[in-house]
Formats: structure tokens, sequence, C-alpha cells
């Protein structure tokens, strides 16, 4: 009864796409519905002065040493009542797959940018509304060009745009939705569950869970997964206290808050790894309650992989019995990497751990937002509900489920294959190693991770370089993520203007002696060479 109200009525839209649909020929139209099937993303207020993906979305004013306070790595921030300190932010960035080749694409001129404000694609609402506005081709067109050229210098965030769908383009035309489970067909006939079950069957033999043991479905993101995750964990541990890394993802003390759960943000090494003696003090001196334990496959800014045998071992010495704790992986980007890595320390469900999180658009590359949620079956019985207006069972966290976004993941685990996606995984790591290596021949900080492709470096002082390459920045650092994308033709330009402006403009200075700059030069990343940063801080 208290369902809400349809915001478009069904035969308006119909119309208004019909008249839209009929300007263009249908290889046209099928192109077009994959190019622009997302929108533009609203503007994003934050207090954190992260990321550049857009001019809109970033503060140019540079890092002080009074920006924020200086954190002792000792202190255990206990969550719920300090939610300023919850993860790092990744905000989505909204870029095509096409432009994302060896070329780097212009710059949209004044003209050209006029077109895509927000008065011209305001949306009329009566006919003199319409007057002087742009044609709704002549914005897709433009758009379309703001896109290839934001793809082909897209350094900062995890996606994969080198892909071809072109075989998947008819299927646009189709309403396809996977609402309910997917293992329980509902009434709804135009769905993908067929292609989305084949996806999350790949990833429980990946993640070597039996057959009978595993459920699973298709995200809209690695968000969504790590939401489901910790619904689980707190469903069979109601009193459980979750503990998670402070460069945690900020999804997961987002899942936290939602579910008003205690959590502990637990300091970090230099390296991004959670402290792991700071985590079993911390799980020592709340023994009497269960353990909901985030294991980070990859942080969001260092790459950072924390250490789940380790961890284990840890619950183990302080006597946690089976039952008495859970553990979830996200593993937004390295979960999908890790498997396909020789001699790389093993995640999988052989070990007690009872769900992984990952993205699908990450690695695989896909056109929208996407992930994998696996888990044990016997935890979904927890939240499972049957309701017969679907005719299936309510398990997932969204209703309606996007069925496109499965067939794509089909589409590329099919087309690649594991020796595929092997190839891509090991190409990213020898281009990561490239970069930090050129970096580091150019006179700047930087480090890379091991089991990683995300190379961090000191945050460059012009803002405009930071937004034309559309670098991840936290406070004094930055960092590219290497991907299929980023080939080694665009890394020398990447370094080259970097190393111009460094001599132009100077050098990111540490912000304090805890800062993350400083921290870069830590002994505990490894004994590579690295440049020292501007300063005379001492490496911890």
């Amino acid at each position: 009864t208290l369902s809400g109200t349809p915001f478009l009525k069904e035969h308006q839209f119909h119309f208004f796409v019909c008249k839209m649909l009929a300007l263009r020929n249908a290889r046209a139209v099928a192109l077009r519905a994959t190019r622009y099937s997302r929108s533009p993303s609203a503007p994003i207020t934050s207090s954190c002065r992260l990321f550049a993906s857009t001019p809109d979305l970033t503060d140019s004013t540079p890092p002080s040493s009074s920006a924020a306070p200086t954190l002792d790595n000792e202190d255990v921030l206990d969550f719920t009542s300090d939610t300023t300190l919850s993860g790092t932010p990744s905000p989505w960035a909204v870029f095509d797959a096409w432009g994302a080749g060896g070329d780097v694409h212009a710059s949209l001129d004044d003209e050209e940018m006029k077109v895509l404000s927000d008065e011209s694609v305001a949306i009329p609402f009566t006919s003199s509304d319409r007057e002087g506005m742009g044609t709704e081709t002549e914005i897709l067109e433009t758009y379309d060009k703001l896109l290839k050229r934001r793809s082909s210098v897209h350094f900062g965030y995890p996606y994969n745009l080198m892909y071809d769908h072109k075989e998947l383009h008819p299927f646009m035309k189709y309403s396809i939705n996977n609402l309910g489970d997917p293992f329980v067909t509902s009434n709804y006939g135009v769905h993908s569950r067929q292609f989305e079950v084949a996806v999350v069957d790949f990833f429980a033999k990946l993640w070597k869970i039996p057959k009978d043991d595993y459920w699973g479905y298709v995200t809209t993101c690695g968000t969504e997964g790590n939401l489901h995750g910790v619904l689980l964990a707190r469903e069979r541990l109601p009193d459980g206290v979750l503990y998670s890394s402070r460069e945690t993802h900020y999804s997961i003390f987002k899942a936290a808050r939602y579910y008003r759960m205690d959590a502990k943000s637990i300091p970090t090494l230099p390296m991004g790894e959670i402290d792991y003696d700071a985590l079993e003090k911390e799980l020592a001196a709340n023994k009497d309650k269960p353990a909901i334990i985030n294991v980070n496959v990859g942080t969001t800014v260092k790459g950072a992989v924390d250490n789940l045998d380790r961890i284990l071992r840890i619950l183990k010495s302080l006597g946690f019995s089976r039952d008495q704790f859970h553990i979830h992986c996200d593993g937004a980007l390295f979960a999908m990497m890790m498997p396909f890595i020789d001699y790389a320390p093993e995640i999988s469900f052989e070990k007690p751990i009872d769900s992984i999180a990952v993205s699908g658009h990450k690695m695989l590359g896909c056109p929208m937002p996407c992930g994998i949620a696996l888990t044990r079956k016997e935890h979904v019985d927890k939240v499972e509900q049957r309701i017969d207006y679907l005719n299936s069972v309510d398990t997932t966290i969204m209703g309606s489920r996007n069925g496109q976004a499965a067939l794509y993941l089909w589409y590329s685990l099919r087309k690649k294959g594991v020796e595929g996606v092997k190839k891509d995984v090991m190409e990213c790591l020898e281009t990561a190693a490239y970069l930090r290596d050129e970096l580091t021949k150019a006179g700047l900080t930087c480090r890379l991770n091991d089991l990683s492709s995300t190379v961090v470096l000191e945050r460059p002082v012009d803002d405009s370089f930071i937004k034309r390459w559309q670098l991840a920045c936290e406070d004094d650092i930055a960092h590219v993520v290497v991907m299929p994308n980023v080939t080694r033709e665009k890394i020398d330009l990447f370094v080259k203007d970097f190393k111009e402006i460094a001599e132009k403009q100077g050098r990111m200075a540490p912000s304090s002696e805890l800062s993350p700059l400083s921290k870069l030069v830590s002994s505990s990343w490894g004994g590579a060479k690295v440049v020292s940063p501007v300063g005379d801080f001492k490496a911890e």
C-alpha cells in the first residue's frame, strides 16, 4: 500500500522514445542505445577533497597540513561514534568504452561545451521553452565526442574500457529484468536468468565452492555486493562487531550505518594493509561478542591486500570458534585478478570465509556498473522471503535487477575465457611496473604494492593536470589504476607531462609527518628504489 507511484506515465515515455528512434536507422539505434544507456553523473557534494573526474567534481585547493587532524596509527576508531573516518570514498566515473584505444582525443572547445551545458540539456515543458535549444541529435553527438575524449585519458579509476559488445547491441531494445532470485524463475518472462546463473557458476568454480553449497547473483555494483555480504553477516551474528581497516571502501561502513551495527575502523600499515596487531588487540578486547571481519582484497587507493591467512590465525589464537566469526571479502577489483596470478595467496571458499563481492565492470569491462556477490547457501536462508507477486523469492538487495548486466558479463567471460582474462591481468601488472619505473626515473615519488596494478604517487600540484588525466586523489597522494586501456604509449605521455609540471611548478610537499605521501617512503613497502618526497620527513 505504500509502494509509491510511477515517475513517468508509460505511454508518454514510449511515445517520446519512438519519436526519437524514428530519426535513425536500425544500426544507429542499436549503437546509440548502448552508448547512451547511462546518464551523466549529477554533481556530487562531499566534504572530502577527493577524485577529479570532471571539473565540477573537484576542489582545486591543494591540501594543507592543517586541513585535517593527524591520526595516531595506534588508535582504533569506534565507527559507531566517529563516522568521519569510516573509509575511503571512490565515486563512480561516467566513461564509455568508445575512444579508449591508443589515441588521445582532443578536448572539446568552448562552443561544444555549451551544447552540453545545463541550460542546453534541460528538458522543456512547453514548445516555447524549446525555442533556441539545441536538437537532441546535436547534444548526443557532442556528448559522444566528450566521452571519447575522457575515455582516452582515463587513468585514475579501475574500469576496463577496452571491450567490444557490438554483438549484444540488438538486445538493448528489450527490457530484460531478472527480478527476484536468480535460481527461482518468476512470472516475468523477459529475463536473462540462464546467463546470470552461468556467471555465478563460473565464479563459484573460480573461488572453489562446491556446487550445492553456494548462492549468488549479479549485482548493480561492488557496493551492492558489500551491502549484501554485511547484511548476511548481521543476520547470522546479530550481536557481532564489524572490523575493517581504515582504508576500506566506504561502502562497508555505509552498510554498518544502514544496519546499525557496532563497527571498528582499524589502523593500517603504511602500504595499506590492516594493522594485524591492532586488529588482534581489538578482537581480544571484544572477545565476548562475535566477530564480523571485512577482508580487503585490494584497497581503494593503494591496492593493498589484507592477509587472510594471518587474520584466520589471529582468530584461532584468540579462541574464536567457527560459529563465532563471519568473514566477508571485498574483492572489488583484485579478487577478479588474484586467481589468475601464479603463486598468489589464495582467496577461496576452501578457507573459512562466508562471502565475496567483486565488481564486474572493472576487470572484465562492461558499459554499465555491475558486480557479483557469492556466498554460502546456508546464509541466504536467513533472509529469504516468498513473494507471490513475483512467483519467486526475495533474496537480493534490489527488486528489479538489470538483466542486461548478466548478459554482458556472460558474453565477456565466454569470449575471453580463463586464458584471455589471465592475459589481461598479467598485462596490467607488467604495465603497472613499467609506470612505477618510469615515474621513478623521472624523479617522482611512487609505490606499487605486490599483486596490484594501482600505482600510488605524489599528488601533482597542477589541478588541471589532475582533471585532464582524471586522477583519483587523497590528501597529498594520487593513484593510477592500470587497466587494459592504459597503454605504455599513454604512460610515456603522462610521465612526460607530469615531469614538466614538476619542473615548472614544483612538487607536492607532505602535509604532515603521518600524511599518505610521507608513508610512501616507508620500508614496509619493500626494498625497491623510491624517490623521497619534498621535505625532510623520515620514513616510519
